[in-house]
Order: C-alpha cells, then structure tokens, then sequence
C-alpha cells in the first residue's frame, strides 16, 4: 500500500491550505491516518490523526485552526489547515496505520511522500 499525498505549497501567514492523502488500495483496513510535521532542526511531531470511527487527536498548537477529515470508504484524510502561521512551516507527512493479518491482526504504519508548507510572515 503506498500513500499518496497532495495540496501543500506557500501561503501568507493567515491564509489557508488544505491536504490530502489517499491509500493506493481502496479496500485494506486503516486504523489511524493522519499527519505529521517535521520542521527544520525539531523533532517531528503529529499534527492530527483520525480513527476510522472518527475519533481525533490534534496537536494543541493547531487546535482550532486545523480540521481533520476522513473518507474510509475511500481510504483519504484530508487537513484543513485556516489561519496559518509561519511556524506551521514544515515537511507534512502523511501515514496510516494498515491493518494486516498473520495469524492474528496486526498494524503496519506506512508513510507518504512529504509534502511542503512555507507560511511567509
């Protein structure tokens, strides 16, 4: 299963941008998918997340200015991304938690490709 991850780019600060990802198979189990961030010289950090019952996890420096969306039926997440920052700058990472069975379920985090977000003060 691979991940494939769109929107991103250069906005001024309190503009808006909106992500998306979407699992190249339809059909495979995900836990949860999500985001995360890596800026420049810090550690990454998850933005937010989203189980398949739609229970959320925000980090709280996005609260209120991010929204997290989830299609099961079609394997996407997306993040609404409002009121942005320049130190929302960063590599935004998309995963998912796919759920595989060996005997007995399991789960496998996969990774999309990066995404940029420069926010311009």
């Amino acid at each position: 299963v691979q991940l494939q991850a769109s929107g991103g780019g250069s906005v001024q600060a309190g503009g808006s941008l909106r992500l998306s990802c979407a699992a190249s198979d339809r059909l495979v189990r995900i836990g949860r998918m999500g985001w995360y961030r890596q800026a420049p010289g810090k550690e990454r950090e998850l933005v937010a997340d989203i189980s398949a019952e739609g229970s959320v996890n925000y980090l709280d420096s996005v609260k209120g200015r991010f929204t997290i969306s989830r299609d099961s039926a079609a394997n996407t997440v997306s993040v609404q991304m409002n009121s942005l920052k320049p130190e929302d700058t960063a590599v935004y990472l998309c995963y998912a938690g796919i759920k595989l069975y060996a005997g007995h379920w399991y789960t496998k985090d996969v990774w999309g490709q990066g995404t940029k977000v420069t926010v311009s003060s």
